[in-house]
C-alpha cells in the first residue's frame, strides 16, 4: 500500500509562484500557424451547421416564415454553435450578454445562456490535471475530493474538497489545452478585424485594438498562477489602514496550488444582487455595498492591484455577514502617476469641484499630445460636462460619468490612455448598480466614508459637515 503523506504535504508552488510564473505570457497574436486555417473551417462549419439547422426545425414547426421567431431561432442557433465551440466563443456570448443596448434582443437573451450553461469537462481530466501539478494521487493528496464541480466556467471549473489537515477548501482546475485554442482563435479574430478595418464601414472600428486588449486579458486570466498571486496581494493589502475587518477575500492556499490549479479556502454565501435573499437574512446590505466599495477605492487609488470583473458572482455577502472578493482572473493595476490622476478626480468630485487640477494632473502624466493648447479650456470643459452632473446628484446618471467622460474627452485629443481607466470605468458602473439599491442619488464620491483612508482630513471634515460618522 502506497503511505499516505503527511498533512503537510507542499506542492511545488508551496513558498509562493516563482517570478517566471506570474509575468505575463500572452502568445504572439500575429503568428501564422497552419492549424489556425483548420480551426477557422472547423469554426464556420460548426456555426453555419448550427444556425442552420436551428432555422429549418423553425421553418418546419411553423410551417412557414415568421421573421420574428426565425430571429431567435438564428440567434439560438448562433450560441449553440458558440457553446460546442469552447471558451473563446463562450466568452463571445458572455460578452453579448451584458451588452444588451449593442445587440438585437433575441441573441442577448440566447447568449444569456453563456453565463450559466457552460459544460464541463470530464471527470478523469479534472483528476489527471491535478495530479500532474502537485505530483501525487488525487486520494493521497485530499481528505475528500467531490467529481461533481460547484460550478463550471469558459475558463475552468471548481471542485470542493477537504485537505488533509482538515481545512475545507475549493480547488480551480483550469481547462486542459484551453491556452492553445484560445490563441488559434484569438488570432483569426484579429485576421478578421484586419479586413473589417479595410472596410469602408469598419475603418474606424478599431476592431484590431479591440481585440489586441481581449487578447492582453484573457491570457492574464489564463495564468492560475498569476490569478492566485493577485488574490493573495489584494487580501493582504485589505486591511492595510487597519480597518475593514468586515470585508475578506478567501485565503490562498499555496501548498496545493500549481501552474494550472488554485487552492484556496472555502466561503460560503449569496451574490450581493440577491437582495431579497439577503434582507431575509437580516443582513444591512447598503453597508456591505459602501464596505466593498471603500476596499475597491482604497486598491485602486493606494494599494495598486484592484479587482476587474466585479459582477455579482464575483461579490459575495458571506454567511457571517462579511463582504467577500471572488475570481481574481481579471486585475487592473495603475501606474502611480496615472493611480494621482485618479486621486485627483476624485478628489474633485467628492470635495471642490476644481477640474483645473485634473486638467493639469492629465497633463502632468503625458496624456495630452505636447502641440495641446490652452489647460485652461480644456478645464473649463470639464467643468461645463461634468460639473452640473455632480452638482445636481448621481440619482439620474451612471456613475461611470466619472471616468467615461474624461477617456472619451482624451480620445478626441489623442491622448495615450491606459487600458486600465476602461476597467475603473466598469467597475464603477457595477458600484453604481450595487447602490441603487441603497438609494437613487447615492454615489461613492459624495459618501465620505469611502474616501476615509484616502483623504482622511477632508472625509472626516465632510463627515462634521453631514452630520454623519463613519461605521466600523
Amino acid at each position: 500500500m502506497t503511505p499516505t503523506p503527511p498533512s503537510t504535504f507542499q506542492g511545488p508552488f508551496a513558498s509562493g509562484p516563482p517570478l517566471s510564473a506570474v509575468e505575463p505570457d500572452a502568445p504572439s497574436l500575429t503568428a501564422f500557424r497552419f492549424e489556425d486555417v483548420g480551426r477557422f473551417v472547423v469554426v464556420a462549419a460548426v456555426l453555419a451547421f448550427a444556425v442552420a439547422s436551428s432555422a429549418a426545425r423553425d421553418l418546419v414547426r411553423r410551417r412557414g416564415v415568421n421573421r420574428q421567431s426565425l430571429l431567435a431561432a438564428v440567434s439560438d442557433g448562433l450560441i449553440d454553435g458558440c457553446i460546442r465551440l469552447g471558451p473563446t466563443f463562450v466568452k463571445a456570448g458572455q460578452i453579448i450578454a451584458s451588452s444588451g443596448a449593442l445587440f438585437p434582443s433575441a441573441l442577448v437573451g440566447a447568449a444569456r445562456r453563456c453565463l450559466d450553461e457552460v459544460p464541463p469537462f470530464p471527470t478523469a481530466l479534472v483528476r489527471a490535471t491535478v495530479e500532474e501539478d502537485l505530483g501525487l494521487p488525487i486520494d493521497q493528496l485530499f481528505d475528500r475530493f467531490d467529481d461533481d464541480p460547484l460550478s463550471a466556467a469558459s475558463v475552468g471549473q471548481v471542485h470542493s474538497c477537504r485537505l488533509r489537515d482538515g481545512r475545507e477548501a475549493v480547488i480551480k482546475v483550469q481547462r486542459p489545452g484551453i491556452r492553445r485554442r484560445m490563441a488559434v482563435d484569438l488570432r483569426n479574430a484579429y485576421r478578421i478585424a484586419w479586413l473589417i478595418e479595410r472596410m469602408p464601414w469598419g475603418k474606424a472600428s478599431g476592431a484590431r485594438g479591440i481585440i489586441a486588449d481581449l487578447h492582453a486579458v484573457t491570457f492574464q486570466e489564463l495564468n492560475p498562477a498569476r490569478e492566485a498571486w493577485q488574490q493573495d496581494r489584494f487580501r493582504s493589502r485589505i486591511g492595510a489602514f487597519g480597518d475593514n475587518v468586515a470585508i475578506t477575500a478567501p485565503e490562498v492556499y499555496w501548498d496545493y496550488c500549481g501552474p494550472q490549479v488554485i487552492c484556496m479556502e472555502r466561503v460560503s454565501g449569496v451574490p450581493m444582487d440577491d437582495f431579497d435573499e439577503l434582507e431575509r437574512r437580516g443582513i444591512d446590505v447598503g453597508l456591505v455595498i459602501r464596505r466593498g466599495a471603500k476596499v475597491w477605492a482604497e486598491a485602486a487609488m493606494v494599494h495598486g492591484p484592484f479587482h476587474g470583473d466585479m459582477h455579482a458572482g464575483n461579490i459575495w455577502v458571506l454567511d457571517d455577514g462579511r463582504g467577500c472578493f471572488l475570481d481574481f482572473g481579471i486585475m487592473g493595476e495603475l501606474d502611480p502617476e496615472w493611480r494621482e490622476l485618479l486621486r485627483d478626480l476624485f478628489y474633485t468630485c467628492a470635495f471642490d469641484l476644481d477640474f483645473s487640477r485634473v486638467a493639469h494632473a492629465y497633463q502632468r502624466v503625458g496624456a495630452l499630445p505636447p502641440e495641446f493648447g490652452d489647460i485652461d479650456q480644456l478645464a473649463a470643459f470639464l467643468t461645463a460636462v461634468i460639473g452640473p452632473m455632480l452638482q445636481n446628484g448621481f440619482g439620474s446618471i451612471d456613475i461611470t460619468v466619472l471616468v467615461t467622460e474624461s477617456v472619451q474627452m482624451l480620445r478626441t485629443y489623442g491622448a495615450s490612455i491606459p487600458r486600465e481607466l476602461a476597467l475603473i470605468a466598469k467597475q464603477l458602473f457595477y458600484i453604481d448598480r450595487y447602490t441603487k439599491h441603497l438609494a437613487a442619488d447615492y454615489s461613492i464620491t459624495s459618501d465620505p466614508f469611502i474616501l476615509k483612508n484616502i483623504f482622511p482630513e477632508e472625509a472626516k471634515a465632510r463627515a462634521a459637515e453631514l452630520g454623519v460618522s463613519f461605521p466600523d
